[in-house]
């Protein structure tokens, strides 16, 4: 039986609503947790909202409503979009949850017990934004004379008492953890970062505030609640119930993959995993920093009006092509740009020209010429070709790919499929058979139809919604959609016998108009 799977994406931060980069990194997550299932792994899947920090709390006030009312009204909004945007997670943690509070609570006084925690007074650079404490080394000088942070963000100089983990005794557990565990960190371009930071020395990290109270208090001193970040990335243990040895717990951890944008690496590479010793808790499989996703090649923000709604993508461009574009448009791992316009000719061009045209042609076909009745035939070498090229695309280079995080290879090996496809029906023009040689006809609308299944099972994990729909079409079970369905040979015998008759097909990718605003 194959192993459980444990996904997890970032826990995103509410202080604003959703934006396209929250949107691009739980697609990523939801794909891959799919796929895993398809597989016929138990996979636990978890998304969710990092409500506390002062980020919050300053938001809060400036609206005139408390943090957690801010809180609700936020998350609820992440929700709403990973709903719409057919996200399958397992559970959406919230951290503001009573027993969030207590796995934060308890994942302190495992670490203060090993005797990694201790209580000095931090003067350092603070950067609001960040959440983060940056040594002054890492700083440069904006436009302004203002300090900058490594992200470009604002910091301040903080004067405060403060507890401190003992972030130094780790530096060589985390070396030999890199070592030892090369996929520890990918891609290698940020395993590299990582892993010099480290070699540079780490120093004690500040690992409460007391000068604000929105977060979870520490055990015993409830003048100072916790760095968000040792509360924000407790929730990976939190979801399986942690501290309670939970079957969860017992099943999941360590995750399988920690999912997150390139900028917050080092929280989960180097803090974390620190954290997670000093606890006594196996540290996670594997951290992936993914690129940024850029609205014309630039960062979108509100200055220079370009932020996008993702709710507003899918509803204009519909959910499985915006998933489709955001996976296959550029190589997962490094920044993308993605503009309305690509995401029409992207549809236009692969699903709705080449896959669903294919889809729709040889199905209506067979349902016009032959009664949408399925036969037994005997197939050629030319068939037999047609049917290894798309097998081999279906069952192993797109999986080989998906594994390993390459979306877009993966999805390309699924394209160069359907071409050949497209290939074989101009080359053996079906319409023409019908009257020259209608039995040889069958045997190419036949193949075709085997074909077109195992492309609707390898492209499920992407287009979940539209490959469905096709494969209902299909009359194939909701029971027989498994990547290991994709090597049983007998399905269509089956399928034949059972009496199954082909319905009218209906076009399921038809083509995108870009918006007229958007038209030059």
């Amino acid at each position: 039986m194959a192993d459980p799977y444990y996904i997890t994406t970032a826990i995103h931060y509410p202080n604003g609503k959703p934006h396209i980069g929250h949107a691009y990194e739980t697609i990523a997550a939801d794909v891959m947790a799919r796929f895993q299932r398809l597989q016929g792994r138990e996979v636990r899947f978890q998304t969710g909202t990092d409500e506390h920090g002062l980020k919050m709390a300053q938001k809060a006030r400036d609206l005139g409503v408390t943090p957690r009312e801010l809180a609700d009204e936020m998350s609820g909004y992440f929700r709403a979009l990973f709903d719409k945007l057919d996200i399958s997670y397992d559970r959406f943690i919230r951290t503001t949850e009573d027993e969030h509070h207590r796995a934060s609570q308890a994942i302190w006084q495992a670490m203060e017990a090993n005797g990694d925690l201790y209580l000095d007074r931090y003067e350092g650079w603070y950067s609001i934004r960040d959440e983060a404490y940056y040594d002054e080394s890492e700083l440069t000088d904006g436009e302004g004379g203002e300090k900058l942070s490594p992200q470009g963000t604002p910091v301040e100089w903080t004067v405060e008492e403060s507890w401190f983990f003992r972030l130094s005794k780790y530096q060589d557990p985390l070396l030999a953890l890199y070592r030892g565990n090369p996929d520890f960190i990918q891609p290698d371009s940020r395993r590299n970062e990582v892993v010099r930071f480290v070699e540079g020395g780490l120093r004690d990290l500040s690992v409460s505030r007391t000068s604000f109270d929105w977060g979870v208090k520490v055990p015993g001193h409830e003048d100072h609640v916790m760095y968000v970040w040792v509360d924000a990335l407790t929730n990976y243990i939190t979801g399986l119930g942690y501290p309670d040895q939970t079957e969860m717990m017992a099943k999941f951890w360590p995750a399988d993959l920690h999912l997150i944008g390139k900028d917050i690496v080092r929280f989960h590479a180097v803090y974390w995993p620190a954290f997670l010793m000093s606890a006594g808790i196996a540290v996670p499989k594997k951290v992936y920093g993914h690129g940024f996703l850029l609205n014309r090649g630039q960062k979108e923000s509100k200055s220079l009006g370009n932020v996008t709604d993702p709710a507003e993508l899918a509803d204009r461009f519909g959910v499985d092509p915006l998933r489709y574009f955001l996976l296959r448009e550029f190589s997962f791992g490094q920044d993308g740009s993605y503009s309305q316009e690509a995401i029409v000719n992207r549809n236009n061009a692969e699903l709705a020209n080449s896959f669903g045209n294919l889809a729709q042609r040889v199905l209506s076909m067979i349902y016009k010429n032959l009664k949408g009745r399925l036969e037994r035939v005997e197939a050629t070498e030319q068939d037999i070709n047609l049917i290894a090229t798309v097998a081999d695309a279906c069952r192993t280079e797109l999986p080989r790919a998906f594994e390993k995080l390459a979306f877009s290879e993966g999805i390309e090996a699924w394209m160069r499929a359907v071409y050949a496809c497209n290939q074989y029906v101009d080359e053996q023009a079906p319409w023409a058979l019908r009257k020259t040689d209608p039995e040889r006809m069958k045997v190419v609308l036949y193949t075709l139809f085997l074909v077109i299944r195992d492309l609707a099972i390898a492209i499920q994990p992407v287009i979940p919604q539209k490959a469905g729909a096709l494969l209902d079409q299909l009359g194939v079970t909701a029971e027989q959609r498994s990547y290991a369905d994709l090597e049983d040979v007998d399905w269509y015998l089956r399928l034949v016998d059972s009496g199954f008759s082909l319905d009218k097909p209906e076009g399921l990718f038809p083509r995108l108009e870009l918006p007229e605003e958007e038209r030059t």
